[in-house]
């Protein structure tokens, strides 16, 4: 599970050398054209540019690789193979997040390889390609929505006669035609939710119903231990009509970028800090030849087993929220060194991981008598790819299996460098426009770095790490089927806002004083009713899982808390401020508003562990979906003349070996590119290694 960052002031709330014709195994021996003389050391100049570019909704962030230099050669070696791995995987996620996008993507690249042009269509034409190497596809990275042209078809052409590129009438189609695949994802119920949605996990005329009976009818040999029946495949029609699974391994679908991932992993193991992580990059390797699910579980518990070392990874196909269905897992690397310092301090949260279950909201029969195996760490990120790149998480919360979590534990991460970089790179415009007085942007000035970082670690450590599914509930994503996600997110927040403002975390010396928790309140019901509105469409409703969730608590407990009082009463709980013509909200009690937010934990803890569908659906289509028109309205008008986007993503840094006369790896270059679509064009020559179709 994943938490995102909201690109909010106080809502904190590799390339090397080319792999093109060479398989991975044969990098070892390439020599470097870099000087060792040029080694770029992770301790940057405090003149460091942390934000050089934006266009559109989006501005590009550079994050530092804080701690590299202290690793050993080998440890170095072993980041880079990794990291080589995930962006030898970087095709499948474009290639998942829909039929055309790789024919598409390379249609671009060689536009924007080309000779540079001028005038409103080449800035349309260039911003068009950097939101699609941004998204990883056509669809927008949060929204889903395509993205709309403003040039024109016949410019596109010349461009891309001139550069030598190509690209089939049905692409071309599909990028212009508003009327083909204009949603990534639907979460629209009253629709066909797989017909529906352009992603590419099932062929295009494959039904719900027909995913539902297809894995309905799938026998789990030992159902209180259920492998995730889907993740790593796709569902096609053969000939005859019926639906088979299209396999992502090494003799499968995806099989040519996958040879050259295992490669890279078969170079990590032979410089892995200890066996047991070994052991589990093995079972890796084991998973992409086979395909099995039982061996991914294998894997996981062997990950899960090996918190020993300064390294570690989350690699392969793993998060289901591009699914509608809730079963394909998107491809995702991200590589991190263990940020010591900082995992130390917030050890504290994963050792007690017990007294919180004890002492959560949610009904005793719905928590853990036990809670194994959790570890936290604060991480510094040193490269990225997939699903998690240029958008990023900021926490991760992995396995995703619940009886793994339950038998075996979890690790969770704070990305802290990233969370540098966002904060390095913010503005503090929105906190002066839509904070309702001065003590709240004073707590928040003064608290927003460790609320951020406390709620990161409660969400992932204790959020989803916790609770138990009743006896014989199947899983959510069968019980909850499309609510299943943004109930989780919200789970797992409510859990850290539910603790965030106990003294327990001042027992335990987490926080100086319990203000830290109000200011996360703060940001969080302010986020959840207006902020995130500005990256929603005039007209649209609210489709994003993390969103529908931070809406959903957020406009619960709003209600809830001034039912008998009125929404602009003093006495309510939170109030519904008009001041200027503006709209603010207010935190009258913050004790109170703890409490509702232990009731709604409590019930979204039933709903999951009783797979309450129709409860489900009814908090987050009553809560979570539909937008105020009003506040909408203010929030985009209120924030236009700040000119802030609200979205925010990564250059990554890129790591290149530097070799001897004899072959020998002696040192990895460390440097921080500044130019998004320079780095996005190495990539595809890099790392392109499927075709434009699979």
């Amino acid at each position: 599970m994943k938490l995102h960052y909201l690109l909010i002031v106080f809502c904190l709330s590799l390339s090397a050398c080319d792999t093109s014709t060479q398989h991975a195994s044969d990098k070892q021996t390439e020599r470097s054209e870099t000087s060792l003389n040029a080694i770029d050391k992770t301790q940057v100049a405090e003149n460091f540019e942390w934000s050089p570019e934006r266009f559109a909704d989006i501005k590009i962030i550079r994050y530092q690789i804080s701690g590299f230099d202290e690793l050993s050669l080998k440890q170095k070696e072993l980041v880079y193979y990794l990291v080589q791995a995930g962006l030898a995987g970087r095709d499948i996620m474009w290639d998942q997040n829909y039929r055309h996008n790789l024919s598409i993507r390379r249609a671009l690249e060689a536009i924007m390889g080309g000779a540079q042009g001028s005038g409103t269509e080449w800035h349309a034409l260039s911003t068009y390609a950097r939101r699609v190497f941004f998204s990883n596809g056509i669809h927008h990275h949060y929204a889903g929505d395509k993205f709309a042209p403003s040039f024109t078809k016949a410019y596109f052409l010349a461009q891309l006669e001139a550069a030598g590129g190509e690209l089939n009438d049905e692409a071309l189609n599909a990028m212009f035609d508003p009327s083909i695949d204009n949603k990534k994802v639907s979460q629209d119920a009253s629709g066909d939710l797989v017909k529906d949605s352009a992603i590419n996990f099932y062929d295009p005329d494959i039904t719900d119903a027909e995913v539902t009976a297809f894995y309905a009818a799938m026998q789990q040999a030992d159902p209180s231990r259920p492998t995730l029946l889907g993740l790593n495949s796709k569902v096609i029609r053969l000939t005859d009509g019926s639906l088979a699974e299209k396999r992502w391994k090494i003799d499968g679908m995806y099989g040519a970028a996958i040879t050259e991932i295992i490669g890279w992993l078969e170079m990590a193991v032979t410089v892995a800090e200890n066996q047991k992580q070994a052991n589990a990059l093995k079972l890796l390797i084991e998973y992409y030849k086979t395909g099995s699910l039982k061996t991914w579980d294998d894997y996981n518990i062997a990950w899960v087993s090996a918190t020993e070392g300064d390294v570690d990874y989350i690699h392969s196909f793993i998060e289901v929220y591009q699914d509608p269905k809730g079963y394909k897992g998107s491809f995702e690397n991200i590589v991190q060194i263990k940020d010591f310092e900082a995992s130390r301090r917030m050890q504290k949260v994963a050792s007690d991981a017990q007294w919180f279950e004890d002492n959560s909201s949610t009904d005793p029969a719905h928590k853990k008598e036990k809670v194994v195996g959790v570890s936290y760490n604060v991480v510094s990120v040193a490269g990225e790819a997939g699903d998690a790149s240029p958008s990023t998480p900021v926490g991760v919360n992995l396995p995703n299996s619940n009886w793994i979590r339950a038998e075996h534990g979890s690790k969770s991460v704070s990305l802290g460098n990233i969370v540098n970089a966002y904060s390095q790179s913010s503005n503090p415009g929105l906190l002066a426009e839509f904070a309702h007085d001065e003590l709240e942007i004073a707590l928040n000035k003064e608290h927003r770095e460790l609320a951020g970082k406390m709620r990161t670690a409660l969400h992932e450590v204790i959020g989803h790490a916790s609770g138990k599914l009743e006896a014989g509930t199947g899983t959510p994503k069968e019980t909850l089927k499309n609510y299943s996600s943004p109930l989780e997110e919200a789970r797992a927040d409510l859990v850290a806002l539910y603790f965030i403002l106990d003294p327990k975390l001042v027992e335990l010396g987490l926080l100086p004083s319990l203000d830290v928790g109000k200011a996360a309140y703060d940001s969080f019901i302010l986020n959840g009713l207006m902020l995130q509105l500005r990256r929603i469409e005039p007209g649209k409703k609210i489709e994003q899982a993390h969103m529908r969730n931070r809406q959903m608590v957020a406009a619960w407990v709003f209600e809830k808390g001034s039912i008998n009082t009125g929404q602009n009463s003093e006495n309510a709980v939170i109030s519904k401020v008009i001041r200027d013509g503006k709209i603010y909200y207010e935190i009258n009690d913050y004790t109170k508003l703890r409490g509702l937010f232990g009731d709604l934990l409590k019930e979204v803890q039933r709903v999951k562990s009783q797979g309450d569908y129709q409860a489900g659906r009814d908090l987050i289509e009553n809560y979570g979906v539909h937008v105020d028109q009003e506040i909408h309205k203010q929030v985009l008008a209120r924030s236009k003349p700040l000119n802030i986007p609200p979205y925010s993503g990564f250059i990554n840094p890129e790591l290149t070996p530097l070799v001897n006369d004899a072959g020998e790896i002696v040192e990895i270059n460390v440097s921080y590119p500044k130019d998004f679509v320079e780095q996005m064009l190495k990539y595809g020559r890099d790392y392109s290694h499927l075709p434009n179709y699979n």
